[in-house]
C-alpha cells in the first residue's frame, strides 16, 4: 500500500497543465484575432504608417514580454508575494497619483489613464487589480482575529479602497473600480468577514454605483444606450448596436476567419473592448462557446487551487489563489457582457484576449503565481520542499 501511494505521488504532475493549456489557448486564440480584427484599423491610421500588422506585431511583443515576466514570477515563492504584498499595494497607489500629474499621464478620449514609459503605455489600474488581489489576501490572514469586527477588521480596509477608488474615479477608469471593488470584498466574505457586514457592505456599493451612474451625464447615456441601442443607433447606441450585428451575422459558425465586415471601421474598439463580437462574427457562436468554456475551466482551477492549499492550512495562498479567479472571471463576465448587450458600456478589455500591454502582462503574471500556488502545493502533497 505505501509502495501505491508514493508510486501514485512520484507520477502527479509537476503543475496543473489543463490550467497552463487553458491559458495559451486563449492568448494564441487571442493573438490571432486581434490580427484579424485590427487589419483595417491599422492600414488607415497615419500612426500605423499603413502596416496592416502593426497591432499583431506590438502584441506578439507585448506577448514576449509577458511570459518572459511569468516565467521569472514564477520561480518566486508565495511567501514572498505575501511579505511584498502591502508595498505592491502602496506602489500602485503611487502609479493612480502619478497618472492623475498632467505632463506625467497620458491623456486619450477625454481619460487620464496611462503613464508614457517610452517603450509602451503603463496603465496603473491593471497593475492594482493584482496588487489589490495580494493586498487584501494578506489584509485577510493578517486581520483573521479580528475579521468579524467591522470597526477592526472591515473599516481599514475599508478606508483604504474608497482612497483608491477616488483616484481611479478622477481619471475615470468606473470599469476597473467595479472590478477592484469586486475582487477585494470577495477575498474578504472568502476569509471569514461577518456576513451581516458583508449584506450591508454590497447594499452600500449598489447604492454608491448607482449614486455614481445618476450624477453623471455621460454614464446616464450610456446606461440608457444599453437599455435600447436601437433608439439612438448612430448616436449612444452605436458600439452596442455593431455589436449586436456582428453577433447576428455569425450565427452558429461565423462568416469566416478574416471575413468580418463589422470591424471595417463599423465597430469602434474593434480589437480591444469588442474583441468577442469580431469572435462571434468569424467564428460563430461555436467558437464564442469555446472562448467561455476556457474562461469557465480555468477560474474553476483557480478556485480548486485555492481550495487545495487551504486544505493544507497555506491561507495567503488560497485567498490571492481565488481573489485572482474572482478577478479573471468577473472581469471576462463583465466584457461579455457588454458585448452581448447584457450590461452597459464599460472600458474592459476581455483578458488574455485583447490587445493592450498592461493588461495581458498583469494577466500572464497573475496566473504565473497561480501555478505557482499550486505547484507549491503539488510539492507538499508530495512530501518534496517546495
Amino acid at each position: 500500500m505505501a509502495s501505491y501511494v508514493f508510486a501514485q505521488r512520484a507520477s502527479m504532475p509537476e503543475y496543473d497543465r489543463s490550467l497552463a493549456w487553458a491559458a495559451f489557448l486563449l492568448v494564441a486564440t487571442g493573438l490571432v484575432m486581434v490580427y484579424s480584427a485590427s487589419i483595417a484599423i491599422a492600414e488607415s491610421s497615419r500612426f500605423t504608417a499603413g502596416n496592416s500588422a502593426y497591432f499583431l506585431l506590438r502584441q506578439s511583443l507585448f506577448l514576449a514580454v509577458s511570459v518572459l515576466a511569468a516565467v521569472l514570477t514564477f520561480m518566486v515563492p508565495s511567501t514572498v508575494w505575501q511579505k511584498g504584498a502591502p508595498w505592491l499595494f502602496l506602489f500602485g497607489g503611487v502609479l493612480l497619483v502619478l497618472v492623475l500629474i498632467p505632463g506625467i499621464g497620458r491623456e486619450v478620449n477625454g481619460a487620464r489613464r496611462w503613464l508614457n514609459l517610452v517603450v509602451f503605455n503603463l496603465q496603473p489600474s491593471e497593475f492594482m487589480k493584482l496588487a489589490v488581489v495580494l493586498y487584501a489576501a494578506d489584509y485577510t490572514v493578517r486581520k483573521h482575529a479580528v475579521m468579524k469586527s467591522f470597526k477592526k477588521g472591515l473599516l481599514p480596509m475599508l478606508g483604504v479602497m474608497l482612497a483608491v477608488s477616488w483616484l481611479l474615479l478622477r481619471e475615470p477608469d468606473f470599469g476597473a473600480l467595479v472590478v477592484v471593488a469586486v475582487t477585494t470584498f470577495g477575498i474578504l466574505f472568502l476569509g471569514g468577514m461577518n456576513g451581516r457586514h458583508f449584506v450591508a457592505l454590497v447594499a452600500m456599493l449598489a447604492v454608491g454605483f448607482a449614486a455614481l451612474v445618476l450624477s453623471s451625464p455621460y454614464r446616464m447615456q450610456r446606461i440608457f444606450g444599453f437599455m435600447d441601442p436601437w433608439s439612438d443607433a448612430y448616436g449612444k447606441g452605436y458600439q452596442l448596436s455593431h455589436a449586436l450585428i456582428a453577433f447576428g451575422r455569425g450565427e452558429w459558425f461565423g462568416v469566416g476567419l478574416g471575413a468580418s465586415i463589422e470591424k471595417l471601421h463599423y465597430l469602434p474598439e474593434a480589437h480591444t473592448d469588442f474583441l468577442l463580437a469580431v469572435i462571434a462574427e468569424e467564428l460563430g457562436l461555436v467558437g464564442v462557446a469555446l472562448v467561455i468554456g476556457l474562461f469557465v475551466w480555468l477560474v474553476f482551477r483557480a478556485f480548486a487551487i485555492g481550495r487545495q492549499a487551504a486544505l493544507q492550512e497555506r491561507h495567503f495562498a488560497a485567498l490571492a489563489a481565488q481573489g485572482i479567479g474572482i478577478w479573471i472571471g468577473f472581469q471576462t463576465l463583465i466584457n461579455m457582457g457588454v458585448n452581448t448587450g447584457l450590461l452597459p458600456t464599460k472600458g474592459l478589455t476581455l483578458p488574455l484576449m485583447s490587445f493592450g500591454g498592461s493588461g495581458l502582462l498583469m494577466n500572464c503574471v497573475a496566473l504565473a503565481i497561480l501555478l505557482r500556488i499550486d505547484w507549491e502545493g503539488r510539492q507538499r502533497a508530495k512530501g518534496a520542499p517546495a
